[in-house]
């Protein structure tokens, strides 16, 4: 006579079944927290914490590992925080220690400026809004923190860009066409290098309406201390006041107000190439 479990037979093909990638992401970034809180976790103690499986523990460290998260110590069989963990989270005290400490620089260059001021970073290609202190004048640029911006048409972007070398500058647009926005933006490679070696020249840049007709942004770069740009600082507005009298005067503020941003963050600007 055979003998049938029903109930057993759920449970067993649930247990056997394979982890979402969800369900191994979430048990990844755990091992990953518990890895964090010590000085160095043997693969028993992180089976035992976290109820794992130890084959299931040392596939999930190796895949870390292969990603820098992790590290493996051979003689003590201990696991420790790679360097890519804490990149990722030096990375983020550094854009949110820029964030608080570039509030009254913002608040003073909208007031001397009049107009519209804003601070991004560089993220993919692209330009990232973190911050931005609205000027009080009815008709003002307006940027939400985290929208995105193309690097080459802003004037944020472009104040990034001057302080790559044309290599760098013709690799990250080798596999992709400059989007085109307005008749004035510069959407062909051999243009753009021009105007970055004006930029580079005058230390400021100018979006003169490129992404968005009637709208110009003067920007400055501003450096962490190994002298290398982490983002920019820019003011906004529309071409009515911002006109080519404003602009000549407005250039050195901004390039100004972002050496001393540097500064407040322990940065220096670099030395010309």
């Amino acid at each position: 006579m055979e003998l049938t479990v029903k109930g057993k037979r759920g449970r067993k093909a649930a247990a056997n079944a394979a982890p979402s990638s969800v369900q191994v992401l979430d048990r990844a970034l755990s091992l990953l927290a518990i890895i964090a809180e010590g000085d160095g976790s043997t693969l028993t103690s992180l089976s035992e914490r976290t109820g794992m499986a130890p084959s299931t523990v040392h596939r999930l460290l190796t895949s870390l590992a292969g990603h820098g998260m992790v590290t493996h110590d051979g003689d003590t069989g201990t696991w420790t925080i790679g360097v890519k963990a804490f990149a990722i989270g030096n990375a983020f005290l550094r854009f949110r220690k820029l964030g608080a400490i570039s509030r009254p620089f913002l608040q003073h260059l909208m007031e001397e400026s009049g107009e519209t001021a804003n601070i991004g970073i560089e993220d993919n290609g692209e330009v990232v809004f973190i911050s931005q202190v609205e000027s009080h004048a009815p008709m003002r640029a307006f940027f939400r923190p985290g929208r995105r911006g193309p690097i080459h048409a802003s004037g944020i972007g472009k104040a990034i860009l001057s302080t790559w070398s044309d290599t760098e500058i013709a690799n990250a647009f080798n596999d992709r066409p400059l989007a085109h926005f307005t008749d004035r933006t510069l959407d062909a490679l051999p243009a753009l290098m021009v105007n970055i070696k004006e930029i580079r020249d005058r230390g400021w840049s100018l979006d003169d309406e490129e992404q968005t007709l009637g709208m110009r942004c003067i920007a400055a770069p501003i450096f962490n201390e190994y002298g290398e740009a982490i983002g920019g600082i820019s003011v906004s507005g529309p071409t009515v006041r911002i006109d080519d009298e404003k602009l000549a005067s407005l250039g050195p503020v901004v390039r100004r107000t972002a050496d001393e941003l540097t500064c407040a963050i322990g940065g220096h600007r670099p030395a010309r190439r």
